[in-house]
């Protein structure tokens, strides 16, 4: 008799840190300011990783990382065969974890968006975020009718300037919850020694936020090359946007307990933990292989910092 399951599903909240810049594209160029614009949210405007394209690196990169832990030639094969939901047979890990044609997959990904985003300052880079961007890491704070319009601190200023942007400066008082949530989520000390993020935040409303963010990030130019001339093509020069290296983005990933789905399923994996172990795989090639278009061009790479369950 197997053990009645304790939850239908657990969500593992994951934060990561671009250490490139990330350009998830709309699928075509427009007129305006930038030819190649990234994704965006809908409602507040600001850039995002969708789900779904987190959902297709994780699949194939954990793909690969079961590949590599093969020990004999008469195992299965896992890379390329199941890094694709439909030319395979169903079974195994990937499939379970990820989905097949038959059956959905246990493991669900959230939009990633934007916790602290980088900007740079008279005093150096600073990290800027708002009430509903901390709500990502479980943190909660306010900013009041009186302060939309100023920067909040937690060192004495009187002026915080954010690229184009000066703001009247007034002191944080709900700083240490943040602290707090960082440590929670064992993310504190590794932003503390590689980046200083945590000392040098900076909290704004979430109207200013979305306007800091969009006039804040990274947008670069580049020009198709001719391959008979090694020379740039004429009049194919393009300029694409994307969310600067330094930026830290949280994400959701559901997993499903295997023991509520046993039809056509292979029992692989058995616990949401397992579930999660699978995903989890993916994460050293995140780091190395990145997420996103623009990848011959130095973007896409994400650092996934730490991961805690909230249900």
């Amino acid at each position: 008799m197997t053990d009645k399951p304790k939850s239908s599903f657990q969500i593992f909240c994951t934060v990561g840190l671009a250490i490139d810049p990330i350009h998830v594209g709309t699928g075509g160029a427009r007129l305006g300011r930038v030819d190649n614009t990234i994704v965006r949210d809908p409602v507040t405007r600001i850039p995002k990783i969708p789900g779904s394209s987190l959902a297709g690196v994780h699949r194939a990169y954990a793909a690969m990382a079961l590949e590599d832990e093969r020990k004999g030639d008469g195992e299965r094969h896992y890379y390329p065969s199941d890094a694709g939901s439909t030319e395979n047979d169903g079974r195994g890990p990937i499939n379970a974890v990820f989905g097949h044609k038959k059956f959905a997959g246990l493991a669900a990904f959230s939009d990633a968006h934007l916790v602290f985003f980088p900007v740079a300052s008279r005093d150096g880079p600073v990290w800027v975020t708002s009430p509903s961007a901390l709500k990502a890491i479980g943190a909660t704070v306010t900013v009041d009718g009186e302060s939309q319009n100023k920067a909040q601190h937690d060192e004495k200023r009187e002026s915080v300037i954010l690229g184009w942007l000066q703001l009247e400066a007034e002191s944080w008082v709900g700083f240490p919850s943040v602290k707090g949530a960082l440590k929670a989520f064992g993310v504190r000390e590794h932003l503390y020694k590689k980046l200083n993020v945590v000392e040098r935040l900076v909290l704004v409303s979430d109207k200013l936020f979305g306007h800091i963010v969009n006039n804040n990030l990274e947008v670069r130019t580049s020009v198709a090359i001719n391959p008979e001339t090694g020379a740039a093509e004429d009049g194919a020069l393009f300029t694409y946007e994307a969310i600067p290296r330094g930026a830290i983005l949280a994400w959701d990933v559901t997993c499903r307990d295997p023991r509520h789905f046993n039809k056509d399923r292979d029992r692989t994996v058995s616990t949401t933990k397992e579930v999660h172990d699978v995903v989890a795989k993916a994460h050293p090639f995140l780091a190395a292989l990145g997420v996103g278009g623009m990848g011959t061009r130095g973007m896409g790479r994400l650092e996934v910092l730490a991961f805690e369950v909230y249900q």
